[in-house]
């Protein structure tokens, strides 16, 4: 089957869905990838991706739309300018290892078709810094914010050194670091989030990123899990205030098991996808009342459509990023649910989408 560019297009893209989930999830995420390499690599941006009344600014970075992608669609920065294109305010490549990695075994992603839901237990499977930072570095000056999402090698002596050497590596090339302490599918990896372990990695990172040879520091934004308890949250919130973190993303897949009806609902890894909206909301709730709104948040999880979106930043959420949506609906997603947005943003009287943050 030829998967043509045009078929990001959500109406176009609902008609192929059949024959694209014939194949397995990876096969077809592969696909997607292939697809928005034959995007065209210059030319007009989409006109949902240009500043004008959806623009936001979120620890001095001007999005010109709250809509981003969230890691793990382009893990090794392969096609950020293409998304970019399509009309996504933002792009967050990764979590990139210091180390070339497969991951865990496959197959390890599922489709939960009846559930709109996806599990992955991936492993942080990439090509590691080299590679990305080739293909980063051969972005130029493009315009666009491109996030770079840091993560740890699964064998690696010191985690927190591998942090630190990823902030240092991609500083230059960031618009923010995102630290991702919150999969489930790399053993261990969560524990990071308990205070005392979070400080010492948030220090090191920071000392990392001051030592890059650039003079302009990307922020740093600190991604959580949907699976605290409320003193983590509190605990988390504390240390964000305290280092000065550009926003916390929340939240990353979950290891709860809501109602599902898939056949693959037994299997191990992070759900993410429509069950995982509700909590993700709270989430968002809980870290906007912990950091009385002093702290952007970036809201993730189980957001499919404008309404949602609009409930997510309505709840606190600066921006949104989507993931598992684009499965089911396809990249085009994004400057659909960017246009619902201004048409929402209107109807409930908010001259910009700053006003609306919180106001739930």
């Amino acid at each position: 089957m030829t998967f043509r560019p045009s078929l990001f297009d959500p109406k176009l893209f609902k008609i192929a869905r059949p024959a694209i989930f014939a194949l397995d999830s990876e096969t077809g995420h592969r696909m997607a990838i292939s697809a928005l390499k034959a995007l065209p690599s210059k030319g007009a941006r989409s006109s949902a991706s240009r500043p004008g009344k959806l623009a936001i600014e979120v620890a001095g970075l001007n999005f010109p739309n709250p809509v981003g992608v969230a890691a793990g669609f382009d893990k090794d920065a392969e096609v950020p300018d293409a998304l970019l294109g399509l009309g996504f305010g933002s792009t967050e490549v990764g979590s990139i290892t210091p180390l070339p990695q497969s991951g865990n075994p496959k197959p390890r992603l599922f489709r939960l078709v009846e559930d709109k839901a996806v599990i992955n237990r991936m492993g942080f499977n990439n090509s590691g810094a080299q590679a990305a930072l080739t293909r980063l570095e051969a972005r130029g000056n493009r315009p666009g914010i491109v996030g770079i999402n840091i993560g740890a090698n699964k064998d690696s002596p010191d985690r927190i050194a591998d942090y630190a050497q990823m902030a240092r590596l991609m500083t230059p090339l960031a618009s923010y670091l995102a630290v991702n302490i919150s999969s489930p599918n790399t053993p261990g990896l969560r524990a990071l989030q308990d205070e005392g372990a979070l400080t010492e990695l948030i220090d090191a990172v920071i000392e990392a990123r001051g030592a890059a040879a650039t003079q302009s520091l990307p922020p740093i934004f600190l991604k959580v899990a949907p699976d605290l308890e409320p003193a983590d949250i509190d605990a988390i919130a504390r240390i964000a205030l305290d280092k000065g973190l550009g926003a916390l993303i929340v939240s990353n897949t979950t290891i709860s098991r809501p109602d599902l009806r898939s056949h693959h609902a037994g299997e191990t890894g992070g759900l993410s996808g429509a069950p995982l909206r509700e909590l993700a909301l709270q989430r968002i709730r809980d870290f906007r009342k912990a950091t009385g709104g002093a702290i952007p948040l970036v809201g993730v999880g189980g957001i499919a459509s404008a309404d949602h979106a609009w409930e997510r930043i309505q709840a606190g959420a600066s921006l949104i990023q989507l993931y598992s949506a684009m499965v089911y609906h396809g990249p085009g997603l994004g400057a659909q649910i960017a246009a619902g947005l201004a048409r929402l943003m209107k109807r409930d009287g908010f001259a910009n989408i700053a006003e609306a943050v919180g106001s739930e």
